[in-house]
């Protein structure tokens, strides 16, 4: 038979044990804390109540006229803020005191007309303590009449009101109201009510003093200005009168900010770092000259992005400051509206810096959408005459003199590899068949190095110049097949029907659509000639494209001179535009409508 009288217990035993009691402590400890913590949260209201009753007491016992506060409206001899002390607890306490027009007797400037608006005061005290935990802030209101009978007044009333954009009542908005010309001065800092209104009654009478600003949390300010100040000497919203037994309305629209996440790039979607705008509202503080109420300079990082926060709802605009680069388009379009509480990507699309360059800028003149596929043609001095597709991007190589082994384009004056007769030194900046002891007996060929175009990328037109060869070079003396790809490593090379066995034998050629879709593309020029006095000759070429980099709706010419350009605008089903253009600046930035 079995002993178990000297059994004891064992380790996890012991654990279990101990593990229950610290619960068990460690619950009760909580709920003890809990209670002490209520009751001094509870201890701290009551000291809060007793303290706006002790105020209460005191602002009672004041002659009428007194109860105001220093540098508000009634004005008084009131603090608006300070602190005391009860029970070694530090507690904040503001006062606020309004005139209060009854509409028992009539309003001012209502029927009836009450010529003594500031028929009793409304006192409000709120008391908050930041030592306190748990503590919500307390607010404590009376209203105090006066014993004897009202005299009528030598004051005006100010009333405020704060509205959204869409013109809906904006609550508990900041409104800021300062005026130093008055003696005492007035400094109040109150918030709309629930109809975005506040009511100064018995406010006193002054010109252009009264400096009103409205803002909140989270939303756009908008503020009064002093006339003639020497930045801003016509403001189209002056600092406030008040006029003896006048009302004086005044309304303010704010609301909650955006942002606008600017990114700098090339056309071919590659970062573009550190690069120089500026931007622009439409919103006007002044007239005369005019003074733009937003106006700044900002500067993208060297991934190409600048985040602009706070904006306030406007029709905003973008240019590129930059000392080495030109704007040559924005997507969206330019203008660009800003709606509330809403955050807006916009594409800076650059290109390096030209002595003269035109940005033509194509709508629908009845949407105002930027239209694609139209083809704009520029004329000008020095038989300037360029066409470009809007909608589409482009490169262009023009100089190939530093020879072959370029696999990946990284200077754009060498190219991968060549076979036969070519020469690229003799004439820097063109393609010819090589001269050997005076005779151009043999053609040859030329492949490009590689085109890395960063996107998905369709490509449209293929185009060199010049057009036209030597008639003595023979029929189709020059031509290309194209290829593109996405590994980079793989070129099938084609003609216009999507084989290997046809050419592009005219420039401005239209590119078949089975390469489109890739993002690498390369470009092979066939160069001969049935005479062995005359070479072909190419100097320019390129390859048209769209990606999600190219702008809408936008052309950018380069190489222009100072002087007068046509322009001429044409698209299937829309009439044609032919207007005359002086180019007289750097960069110039032309609107076109064209409507159907």
């Amino acid at each position: 038979m079995k002993d178990f009288k000297n059994k004891g217990v064992t380790l996890i035993e012991t654990l279990v044990a101990v593990a229950f009691i610290v619960v068990f402590s460690v619950a009760i400890y909580n709920v003890y804390s809990k209670i002490l913590e209520t009751t001094a949260t509870l201890s701290n209201r009551q000291i809060a109540a007793a303290l706006a009753n002790e105020q209460f007491e005191i602002i009672r016992n004041m002659p009428y006229e007194n109860i105001g506060t220093l540098g508000g409206i009634p004005s008084g001899t009131l603090l608006q803020s300070q602190t005391l002390t009860r029970d070694n607890i530090n507690f904040d306490v503001f006062i606020t005191i309004r005139n209060i027009d009854d509409p028992f007797d009539g309003t001012l400037g209502g029927i009836p007309n009450d010529l003594s608006p500031a028929d009793n005061k409304l006192v409000a005290i709120e008391i908050a303590c930041d030592t306190c935990k748990n503590f919500i802030p307390v607010e404590y209101t009376t209203h105090i009449a006066p014993k004897n009978l009202e005299t009528s007044s030598t004051n005006g009333a100010l009333i405020i009101r704060v509205y959204d954009a869409d013109g809906i009542p904006v609550p508990d908005a900041l409104i800021e109201i300062d005026n130093t010309e008055l003696s005492p001065e007035i400094h109040i800092d109150d918030v709309s009510g629930i109809d975005g209104t506040l009511n100064i009654v018995d406010a006193p009478p002054s010109v252009d003093s009264y400096k009103i600003r409205v803002s909140k949390d989270g939303y756009s300010s908008e503020e009064t200005y002093p006339i003639g100040d020497i930045n801003n000497p016509n403001p189209t919203k002056p600092n406030q009168t008040v006029i003896v037994q006048q009302i004086t309305q005044v309304s303010f629209f704010i609301d909650k900010v955006s942002t606008i996440q600017a990114n700098s790039i090339f056309e071919d979607c590659d970062t573009a770092q550190n690069i120089d705008f500026q931007i622009n509202g439409s919103k006007t503080i002044g007239t005369l000259p005019d003074v733009l109420k937003y106006d700044a300079y900002y500067t993208t990082n060297s991934s190409g992005n600048k985040t602009i926060s706070n904006l306030e709802w406007d029709t905003y605009n973008v240019s590129v400051t930059d000392s080495s680069y030109d704007l040559i388009g924005t997507n969206p379009l330019l203008t660009l509206g800003l709606v509330p509480d809403s955050s807006q990507d916009l594409d800076l699309i650059v290109a390096p810096k030209d002595p003269a360059r035109l940005l033509a800028v194509i709508r629908d003149q009845s949407t105002g959408l930027p239209l694609t596929d139209v083809s704009v043609r520029l004329e000008g001095p020095t038989g300037y005459d360029n066409t470009l597709i809007t909608g589409r991007g482009f490169l262009t190589q023009t100089d190939w003199s530093n020879g072959a082994g370029q696999d990946m384009i990284g200077s754009y004056s060498q190219y991968a590899n060549s076979g036969g007769r070519i020469e690229t030194n003799s004439n820097p900046g063109s393609i010819e068949i090589e001269d050997v002891f005076g005779s151009y007996i043999e053609g040859g060929w030329l492949e490009s190095s590689t085109f890395d175009t960063n996107n998905l990328s369709n490509f449209h037109q293929i185009l060199w110049s010049p057009s036209s060869q030597p008639i003595l070079t023979g029929d189709d003396s020059v031509k290309f097949q194209v290829a593109s790809n996405n590994d980079g490593l793989t070129w099938n090379f084609s003609g216009p029907d999507g084989t290997g066995s046809t050419y592009y034998t005219l420039s401005d050629t239209n590119i078949n659509s089975s390469i489109s879709g890739n993002r690498y593309f390369r470009y092979k020029i066939y160069l001969s000639t049935e005479d062995s006095a005359y070479t072909p000759n190419v100097s320019d070429i390129s390859f048209t494209l769209t990606t999600e980099c190219t702008p809408p709706g936008q052309v950018s010419f380069s190489g222009l001179v100072y002087g007068e350009y046509t322009i001429t605008v044409t698209k299937s089903g829309y009439q044609d535009y032919i207007q005359s253009v002086t180019i007289s600046d750097e960069w110039q930035k032309e609107e076109i409508a064209i409507s159907q």
